[in-house]
């Protein structure tokens, strides 16, 4: 089991100078204590992750001030991008890094981020498994053609070359599908609880894993990822205290973000009837039941539980959302704790065989 470090802060629009801090100084310390990786989304037009409309330029700099974790996109919405781009900028970083580089691919969900590209709106999940292919073969040196300012064929490869021969790559997975068609490309995946419990996650593994053999790749080779919001310290109550506000507050963002989607797209949801009562109450719920074995919020104890589930579902690698609003002092500190849980986990799970997969006990229901 590995950790890694996921940012998704919904304060993008502040004009504070520092807005970064908690980004550079958390992954300098997890370069220092062995955590596995950062990883960076790329979001648009919105407060809810606004602070990263590009994660090549984000890992662009982090690759200066690290020297051992793995720098990672989550994801590169490749529907919005130029193939060309994505592997130049990211050829980049991967030579900053000494070939620390990992690319997780999306295909995008809100109609306002297409802006960027509208045509691709539409046909998003076909251009992104297609993109994909382009994107790996330029990685590995190859040619593809496309028409210059006078309309003429010409061949490209894009520079500068890498330093990985192949491109890690993992795919933002949901549904059934995406995890079978990640299972085809012989790709690693990034999920979350966000849409599901983890007894609803279960199956989805195991058809991912199912998938991989049938499709001719290791079914064990592949790595899943599943991203939680984390804040651990050592007493419960005084967690649930201090982070319920501001967790409360990074919910009602991506709520906003979801009203805006439910008026744009004429959605069959009556969102006018919530009161900011009914808002409030529905949050509070939320953040009661993401507690329930959904999150990395609370002690080490009440946490180990969860881990010790996620394992034996065929989790690998826990992505902890830590940047949702809580006081810089207090996200730091608490990746103290989250460290010593780390090497308390990785410990205690090299020592013991991995259990089969089963129902187990923690169930959340799914929130927004």
């Amino acid at each position: 089991m590995q950790f890694g470090l996921f940012y998704f802060s919904g304060d993008g629009s502040t004009h504070s100078s520092d807005k970064y801090r908690l980004l550079t100084e958390g992954a300098k310390f997890a370069d220092r204590h062995g955590f596995s990786s950062i990883w960076i989304p790329e979001r648009h037009f919105h407060d809810f992750g606004g602070l990263y409309p590009n994660p090549a330029v984000i890992n662009a700099a982090l690759a200066m001030i690290t020297e051992r974790v793995q720098l990672r996109s989550g994801s590169v919405v490749l529907p919005l991008q130029e193939p060309l781009r994505v592997a130049e900028e990211w050829a980049v970083v991967d030579n900053l890094s000494n070939g620390r580089v990992g690319l997780t691919f999306a295909y995008g969900w809100h109609v306002d981020d297409f802006v960027l590209l509208p045509k691709n709106y539409r046909d998003r999940q076909a251009v992104m498994w297609r993109e994909i292919d382009t994107v790996q073969r330029l990685w590995e040196g190859e040619a593809i053609e496309r028409k210059n300012g006078s309309g003429q064929p010409v061949q490209v490869r894009t520079l500068p070359r890498p330093v990985q021969p192949k491109l890690p790559i993992w795919i933002t997975c949901h549904s059934d599908h995406t995890f079978t068609e990640a299972a085809r490309l012989g790709a690693n995946v990034l999920t979350s609880l966000l849409h599901s419990s983890v007894d609803e996650l279960a199956p989805k593994i195991q058809l991912y894993r199912k998938a991989r053999a049938q499709y001719g790749h290791d079914p064990d080779a592949g790595q899943v990822s599943l991203m939680m919001h984390t804040f651990i310290s050592e007493d419960y109550e005084q967690v649930k205290r201090q982070v319920q506000a501001p967790f409360c507050n990074y919910l009602k963002t991506h709520f906003d973000l979801i009203e805006s989607l439910v008026k744009r797209e004429n959605l069959p949801i009556n969102l006018a009837q919530f009161t900011e009562s009914d808002i409030e109450t529905l949050l509070q719920f939320g953040f009661e039941r993401y507690l329930d074995g959904k999150t990395l919020i609370g002690t080490a104890e009440t946490c180990e539980p969860v881990i010790q589930r996620l394992r034996e579902i065929g989790v690998d690698e826990v992505a902890c959302l830590i940047d949702f609003g809580i006081d810089f002092d207090l996200a730091i500190a608490s990746l103290e704790h989250l460290n010593h849980f780390k090497d308390r986990i990785q410990q205690s799970l090299s020592l013991e065989p991995v259990a089969a997969a089963s129902s187990g006990q923690y169930s959340a229901l799914s929130f927004f």
